[in-house]
């Protein structure tokens, strides 16, 4: 012999024949070739002729009898050079026998998967196919890899069907019915596969090694390989497929299984009663919170199934709620443990649409972690006695398990939120609480949320940012908190002089199923967007969502921030009733809480805004007078009373540049850089000195993002920022001239003339009127 190996093994399909057939090539001498048909007494004298140099051959010494594998093992003990091949199982004596002998006279060789090289070798040369897809679906036998369309290598070509189905009838009923039941691709444990099957684990080890052995499971010898599975499906008829699938079935609810282990296997099994209706149930109540789409899906199955509508509807509505759909006022609960859910789910649904007073009478009734989830909701209304009751008392409660720790943080966090910086560490570790934790009601909020207004609010976006990004990486709160999340976070940008990301987030966020404070939120992005583009109708756009729920007293102190877009936005189309109506709850609620300065100052600085937008001189000086009242905790707060008191001065008619110059520069660390450019600009309009409006103009624009705004490069427009084309619409705006009869004079449209006019005032970051007159003069000043 050439070579010394004795023994093949693998399994069937591996290619034990094709390498037996290269040793026997490399062989100089006569070669005999022993086959399980041959009769014992040839065979014996086959082996006594066997003459030095005489290679006798054996494929398949595992289909020997037990007479004809002692022949073999006498010979090669004799000296007879002997090499077999075998399937990986010794299920024999004198297999094991045979095997033992040759292999202490060379080498065993185990025949082992084709890797990608090699599956690509087998290829025809014309397939536009992937070695590593081909390889997959056979599980990199040479065999399946030459029997597959390279195209579609785990489909099963009919021939390659109709071999395993032989293959399968060769092995006997237990093996076939076992390969139908791992076709259905099905995760079960041995547990319940024998019970599927009526056997023992004996007997599964023993069909599942058959398996095995001729080749039909993949290399981690406990599932089928893709392309069989789909030739032992393709001999089934749809009856016999649902049949296995009870099989399974029944076998998991008689075990135990996994709930959606369960029901899947039922839905297979196309199964409907009172079993898998109940087995459907089962499946959904785990779901609610951490899955409501497929808890919803499961509901409805179970009530296709026959199960009584009525006892389902409180889980629906909880599912249903983490999804942002309204829940029914008249929602059925029988039992104490029922009516706790409810009002849970009805103070976190109350909460969601932007009455956070009623959120709060809601959760303070239910038994605990009610109380603790009103926590929240009563510091926003400014309650924050009561807040701070609520949250002793879910102190005390905590032995009985009921407030889940992450609860209980986020209750004893927010009651710092009048001091909005003082809070976030704790709001921050109520945050990753929650991200540990598996809710088991409807969040009225997250920590994310709340920890981002409060970042915001003390001047800390990029703590902002972390948290809502956060939240969105791990999915905290379900897809009623994900829409939440993804609109602050587009707001935190927004303020922070980030423009485009929300220009291309904005649409998508409109699609979005929202409740009232989510509609709120919206809308205040929405308006920013607008007053920073000068977009007058997307502002009143907004207006007109945000209008209905600004009604009801949607409006709290958490949202302060966010509330000024609106009320500007407000203020700007003449809704003074609704500006006054909720500047005046907001107090309401401030008043009540203490006045905390943080707060005070930042709806003082609404109120300034407010008189900015509506030219009240008064006003604003109200505003920056009521706001110097307080102590203000953080940078955000003292640089938007300086800011306060600049605009008082600037509306009534006296600017000081360097002043005003150094208030925007605070506001700008503030990360408030629209603010401060507004200044700026609101300052240069409004100055006598041709020379001081440059100055204020230019730092105006240096503040402003345009390039945010425009989605170009506006490096020169800071110094030359009108087109030709530009500068000739200006002059006729200039002159008093109408869109309509500045085209009849460009010879163009009235919509290109409100286009250009359009540009002008982005690049002139004017956002109104009188804003646009003041700068371009300056702008054609200087220009010559």
């Amino acid at each position: 012999m050439t070579e010394q190996v004795t023994v093949i093994v693998g399994v069937d399909g591996s290619g034990r024949s094709h390498r037996l057939r290269q040793l026997t090539a490399r062989h100089d001498g006569p070669v005999r070739t022993v086959a399980p048909t041959t009769p014992a007494d040839d065979l014996a004298r086959l082996l006594a002729h066997a003459d030095d140099g005489t290679l006798v051959v054996v494929d398949d010494a595992h289909l020997l009898d037990a007479e004809r594998l002692r022949l073999l093992t006498e010979a090669a003990a004799n000296g007879v050079d002997v090499v077999a091949t075998r399937r990986p199982s010794l299920p024999s004596p004198e297999l094991a026998a045979l095997d033992a002998a040759l292999s202490a006279r060379g080498s065993l060789e185990q025949l082992c998967p084709l890797d990608d090289a090699a599956v690509a070798a087998l290829l025809p040369r014309t397939a536009h196919a992937s070695p590593d897809a081909v390889r997959a679906a056979t599980g990199g036998l040479p065999a399946l890899v030459t029997a597959v369309s390279p195209a579609e290598p785990a489909q099963a070509p009919p021939a390659l069907a109709a071999r395993v189905q032989r293959r399968l009838a060769l092995l006997g009923p237990d093996d076939t019915r076992l390969a139908q039941l791992l076709a259905l691709c099905i995760e079960l444990p041995d547990d319940v596969r024998c019970r599927a099957l009526g056997i023992n684990r004996p007997q599964l080890a023993a069909t599942m090694r058959g398996l095995r052995d001729t080749g039909l499971l993949a290399e981690d010898a406990d599932h089928l390989i893709p392309v069989i599975a789909n030739a032992v499906l393709a001999g089934l008829t749809p009856a016999e497929v649902r049949a296995r699938h009870a099989d399974a079935a029944h076998a998991l609810v008689t075990l135990g299984g996994a709930p959606v282990a369960v029901a899947d296997a039922l839905v297979a099994a196309d199964a409907r009663g009172p079993e898998a209706a109940q087995a459907y149930v089962v499946a959904a109540n785990p779901l609610r919170f951490a899955d409501p789409a497929a808890a919803l899906r499961w509901y409805d199955r179970a009530r296709d199934a026959g199960a009584d509508p009525d006892p389902l509807a409180l889980g629906r509505a909880e599912a249903a709620a983490m999804l942002g759909e309204p829940i029914d006022p008249d929602l059925r609960a029988d039992t104490p443990a029922q009516r706790q859910r409810r009002a849970l789910l009805t103070g976190a649904s109350t909460a969601h649409d932007g009455r956070a007073d009623r959120a709060a009478q809601a959760l303070l009734a239910a038994d605990a972690p009610g109380p603790a989830l009103a926590v929240p909701c009563l510091v926003a209304t400014g309650d924050v006695a009561t807040a701070r009751d609520a949250s002793r008392d879910a102190a005390r409660e905590a032995a009985s398990g009921d407030t889940p720790p992450s609860v209980r943080l986020l209750a004893d966090a927010v009651l710092g939120l009048p001091d909005p910086a003082a809070a976030l560490p704790a709001l921050i570790e109520a945050a990753e609480a929650a991200e540990r934790a598996h809710s088991q009601h409807v969040p009225p909020d997250t920590p994310h949320a709340i920890g981002a207004l409060a970042a915001v609010t003390a001047g800390d976006a990029a703590t902002a940012e972390h948290l809502l990004e956060r939240a969105l990486h791990t999915h905290t709160g379900g897809p009623l908190a994900t829409a939440r999340h993804r609109i602050l976070l587009a707001w935190t940008r927004l303020r922070t002089g980030r423009f485009e990301p929300v220009v291309t987030e904005l649409p998508r966020l409109s699609q979005l199923r929202l409740g009232g404070r989510e509609q709120l939120l919206l809308a205040a992005l929405t308006a920013g967007l607008a007053r920073r583009t000068g977009d007058v109708a997307q502002l009143r756009a907004a207006w007109q969502h945000a209008e209905p729920v600004l009604a009801r007293r949607a409006a709290d102190l958490l949202h302060l921030e966010p509330i000024e877009e609106l009320l500007v936005a407000a203020a700007r189309l003449a809704k003074h009733d609704r500006t006054s109506a909720t500047l005046d709850h907001l107090a309401a609620m401030l008043d009540r809480c203490g006045r905390p300065p943080a707060w005070a100052v930042t709806l003082g600085w609404v109120r300034c805004q407010v008189a900015v937008a509506t030219e009240d001189v008064e006003g604003a000086a109200e505003a920056a007078r009521e706001m110097r009242r307080h102590d203000a905790p953080g940078h955000r707060q003292r640089a938007q009373q300086t800011a306060a008191r600049r605009w008082a001065d600037v509306l009534a008619g006296t600017v000081d540049a360097d002043a005003v110059l150094t208030a925007a520069a605070d506001l700008a660390a503030a990360e408030l850089p629209w603010e401060a450019s507004r200044l700026a600009g609101g300052a240069a309009i409004r100055t006598s000195d041709p020379a001081t409006a440059r100055r204020l103009l230019e730092r105006a624009r240096e503040l402003a993002d345009l390039d945010a705004l425009t989605g170009g490069d506006t490096t020169g427009a800071r110094t030359s920022t009108l087109s030709e084309r530009e500068v000739d619409v200006a002059r006729l705006v200039l002159a008093g001239r109408t869109h309509r009869e500045i085209g009849a004079q460009l010879y163009v449209s009235p919509k290109t003339v409100e286009h250009h006019v359009a540009r002008i005032r982005t690049k002139l970051v004017a956002t109104s009127r009188a804003e646009l007159l003041a700068a371009l003069r300056a702008e054609l000043g200087e220009q010559g």
